[in-house]
C-alpha cells in the first residue's frame, strides 16, 4: 500500500486500485473532505481555495481533479499554476483565501504526488484540524453544491513576481550589495518549479552570472530529488570546476535549500539555517527555533547573543511555527536546509533563504567555505531500528528516558519520542510515521562519534525487546 493518510494531508503512487495508491476516486474524497472542514471553520470565509503544483508529470491530473472537486464543493478556485510550495502559502493570504492546497509530493520520487492543507493563514492545518480531515473523509461526510452554487475557477500567474517582490522587500535583504559582489551562482532545480522561479529571483538579485542544472520543469526528475550530498554529484562536480561562487540546490516544490561552497565542498543541509540565523541575530537579536533532530549549532549560535533563547519543538513544520510563535522566534525551521523566517511568511522558503544568505556572504565579503568554517562543526548520523508489530514501542523509550534521565550532565526531552542531550553530544529516537522503524539521529563533533553515540543507545533499546 502507497497511500499515506496523515494529519499534514494525503500522499502516495500514481496508478493502482482505489484505496490504496493515489488515484482520482481518493483525491476527490480528500479534497471534498477538506473542503467541508474549510466550510466549518470558515462559515463566513470569502470562500475562495488557492492550489498550486509542483512540475510532477500527475500535476496536471492531480490538478484538475483537485480543482473540479473544490468547485464541486462551492469553492472558487484560484489555480496559481507551477508554483513552489512557499509561493502558494503566501497566496492563500494575499489573496485573502480560506485556505489552499498544494500539489507536490515534496522530495519523494517521480512516481509519487501529495495533497498539503493550509488554512488561512498560510500554514499547513493544526493537527486538531487534520484530523478532522480525515474522520470526514473516512465518513464520506461531504455534501456537494447544486447546480446554482457550484464554485468558479480562473487562474492567475501573477504569484510568482509578488513572492519574488515580497523576498527584496525584506529589510535584511540587500539588493545592491548583491549586486556589487557580483557573484557567480550555480543551482540545481530538479526539473521542477525551482527552474521556473529561481532565474527571475537571480535577476532580480543582481546575480549576473548564473549556471542552472536541470532547469526543464518536466517533473522526469533527473535525480533522486532529495537534495542530500550521495543525490547530487553533478552540481558537486560543476562546483569543483571552480568558476562558481556557490552552489544552491533546491527540492521539487522548493521549500527546502541545500548549498554547495566554491571548491565543491557540501555547505551542509543543516548549516542552511544555522547561517541565516547568524545573520538575522545580528540585526534584530531574538529567539530561534528549530526541531529536536536539528543541530546543536543554531543554539550554540543563538547563545553567542546576549538575551537570546534557543527552543526546540517537536519535528514538523506546524510543530516548529507554534513554537515560534510561542516564544516570538525571529528565525526558524528544519536543519532539512527549511528556513521560516516569519518577516516573510511562516513557512519554510528557499527564496528567503538564497536572498539572505547571498546578502550575508555579500556583507562579509568572504567564500563561502571561509563562511562555513566559522560555525561549529557537528556531524549527524541517522540510524534506525526495525520493529516488529508486537514491539511496545512506547514501553521502549519510557525506558529508556528512565535510564537516561537519572545520569548526572544529561538531559532528556520527551516531547517528539526522547532525544538524551549529552554535554557534547545527543541522540534522537522517535517513531516513524510512514514505516514501521524507530528512527535514531545522533549528532557529535565527528562522524563516527555521532554514529558511536547512536549505537550505544541502540543497543540498550535492543536490551529492552
Amino acid at each position: 500500500m502507497t497511500l499515506i493518510k496523515s494529519i499534514s494531508g494525503i500522499r502516495g503512487t500514481i496508478g493502482g486500485p482505489a484505496g490504496d495508491t493515489l488515484n482520482p476516486l481518493d483525491i476527490v474524497k480528500f479534497t471534498s473532505a477538506y473542503a467541508t472542514l474549510i466550510r466549518k471553520v470558515r462559515p463566513n470565509g470569502s470562500g475562495k481555495i488557492v492550489v498550486g503544483r509542483d512540475a510532477r508529470i500527475s500535476g496536471e491530473m492531480v490538478k484538475n481533479v483537485v480543482c473540479g472537486s473544490l468547485m464541486g464543493m462551492g469553492f472558487d478556485v484560484v489555480n496559481i499554476g507551477l508554483a513552489s510550495t512557499p509561493t502558494t502559502e503566501v497566496a492563500v493570504t494575499m489573496e485573502g483565501a480560506d485556505g489552499g492546497i498544494i500539489l507536490t509530493a515534496s522530495h519523494n520520487p517521480r512516481q509519487w504526488n501529495a495533497l498539503k492543507l493550509l488554512g488561512a493563514d498560510g500554514e499547513f492545518l493544526s493537527k486538531a484540524d487534520g484530523e478532522e480531515v480525515l474522520r470526514i473523509a473516512e465518513a464520506e461526510a461531504f455534501e456537494y453544491a447544486d447546480v446554482d452554487h457550484l464554485g468558479s475557477y480562473r487562474e492567475d500567474n501573477s504569484y510568482d513576481q509578488r513572492h519574488i517582490d515580497l523576498v527584496l522587500g525584506l529589510d535584511l535583504v540587500d539588493v545592491e550589495a548583491i549586486r556589487k559582489a557580483d557573484f557567480s551562482v550555480a543551482f540545481d532545480a530538479v526539473n521542477s518549479v525551482g527552474g521556473v522561479i529561481l532565474p527571475k529571483l537571480f535577476e532580480q538579485l543582481g546575480v549576473k552570472h548564473v549556471t542552472g542544472l536541470y532547469t526543464e520543469p518536466t517533473g522526469d526528475f533527473q535525480h533522486n530529488p532529495e537534495p542530500l550530498e550521495k543525490n547530487l554529484g553533478d552540481i558537486k562536480a560543476l562546483m569543483q570546476k571552480g568558476g562558481h561562487d556557490i552552489g544552491f540546490v533546491v527540492d521539487p516544490d522548493v521549500d527546502r535549500l541545500a548549498l554547495f561552497c566554491e571548491d565543491g565542498t557540501m555547505y551542509g543541509e543543516e548549516y542552511t539555517l544555522v547561517t541565516v540565523a547568524d545573520y538575522i541575530l545580528q540585526h534584530t537579536p531574538g529567539n530561534t527555533v528549530s526541531n529536536l533532530s536539528s543541530t546543536r549549532a543554531l543554539r550554540d549560535v543563538t547563545n553567542r547573543f546576549p538575551g537570546c533563547r534557543y527552543t526546540a519543538a517537536a519535528v514538523g513544520e506546524v510543530n516548529v511555527v507554534t513554537a515560534m510563535k510561542a516564544t516570538n522566534a525571529v528565525i526558524g525551521g528544519e536543519g532539512n536546509g527549511g528556513v521560516i523566517y516569519p518577516a516573510a511568511h511562516n513557512g519554510r522558503d528557499a527564496l528567503v533563504g538564497i536572498a539572505l544568505i547571498l546578502t550575508y556572504l555579500a556583507k562579509r565579503g568572504m567564500k563561502t567555505s571561509e563562511l562555513r568554517a566559522t560555525y561549529p562543526p557537528y556531524q549527524i548520523a541517522k540510524n534506525r531500528i526495525d520493529l516488529t508489530p508486537s514491539t511496545d514501542v512506547d514501553a521502549i523509550l519510557s525506558k529508556v528516558k528512565s535510564m537516561y534521565e537519572r545520569e548526572d550532565g544529561v538531559s532528556v526531552t520527551d516531547i517528539d519520542g526522547v532525544k538524551i542531550d549529552f554535554p557534547d553530544r545527543w541522540v534522537h529516537l522517535r517513531k516513524s510515521n510512514t514505516e514501521p522503524i524507530i528512527r535514531v539521529y545522533s549528532e557529535a563533533a565527528t562522524m563516527e562519534a555521532a554514529d558511536e553515540i547512536g549505537k550505544k543507545v541502540m543497543e540498550v533499546v535492543y536490551s529492552f525487546q
